[in-house]
């Protein structure tokens, strides 16, 4: 299978000239999955609630997602990106699993980081897989690579990549999405921002890059650089990451011992 990560800096609050860019890119690459990063329409930065609420969009009957339904038909393939959601009075840091035939599901931001608490309200649903067929997708946002239960979550309902957007600002997460591969032994594809923002005297924040995408033994496939904007990708075999022997008398799920853990 082939997979793809776009790395790029969206401009705030240009979510026409922000889209068009991603559909550019995409259209120079060959995967049959590509990765956005998170709030890749928006940008992150908000200062105000009604930035928020007019920038957020209900999901999927909003532009950005329903552009990507389109690019999705046109190439015939799936798409993970980072999608600030409106349901009803509520704001989530959403991402999508779009594919050929349209809209598959969402992911609501379950651990929200710094100031998005001001505006986000934690994810309600858990976390989900959903199979497209070659592989099993899940996924989770930026600061949810801290916890390890989120990716654990994931590979225990049978994830065999995960999708992961992100606008990273701490420099732990890259290699920290290595041991999130090996204990799980799956696929993370970390689609990170570059760039920074600094809005109406509010702190510059600076995206770290580091695009990656990591296997199942923990060997980083590619990790791009801290500021370059560009689309990557590489052949992954998704069923390298439904083998869990660790060695001939070691199981990952069968040696778990989930009676002993809090």
């Amino acid at each position: 299978m082939r997979v793809a990560v776009y790395q790029f800096a969206p401009e705030f609050g240009q979510k026409k000239k922000n889209i068009q860019r991603m559909e550019d890119a995409i259209q120079k690459a060959k995967a049959e999955l590509v990765v956005l990063p998170e709030l890749c329409s928006t940008g992150y930065q908000f200062v105000s609630q009604e930035e928020v609420d007019a920038l957020c969009e209900p999901i999927p009957e909003g532009e950005t997602v329903q552009k990507f339904c389109r690019i999705c038909r046109k190439r015939g393939i799936y798409l993970v990106g980072g999608v600030g959601e409106k349901a009803g009075n509520v704001v989530y840091n959403s991402a999508v699993l779009v594919g050929p035939e349209g809209f598959i599901g969402s992911y609501r931001k379950v651990h929200l980081f710094f100031d998005e608490k001001q505006w986000f309200t934690p994810g309600d649903r858990g976390f989900s897989v959903w199979d497209i067929g070659k592989a099993k997708i899940g996924i989770m946002i930026c600061f949810d690579w801290i916890f390890p239960e989120a990716a654990r979550s994931l590979a225990l309902q049978g994830a065999d990549i995960l999708c992961h957007p992100a606008n990273l600002v701490l420099p732990y997460c890259q290699n920290a999405m290595i041991t999130r591969s090996i204990e799980n032994r799956v696929f993370s594809i970390t689609a990170n921002r570059v760039g920074s923002e600094a809005r109406r005297g509010k702190d510059r924040l600076t995206f770290t890059g580091g695009s990656q995408i990591v296997n199942p033994k923990g060997d980083v496939v590619f990790r791009l650089g801290s500021d370059a904007e560009e689309i990557q990708e590489t052949e992954i075999d998704p069923p390298a990451a439904r083998d869990k022997q660790i060695t001939p008398k070691n199981h990952l799920w069968e040696d778990r011992r989930s009676d002993s853990y809090l």
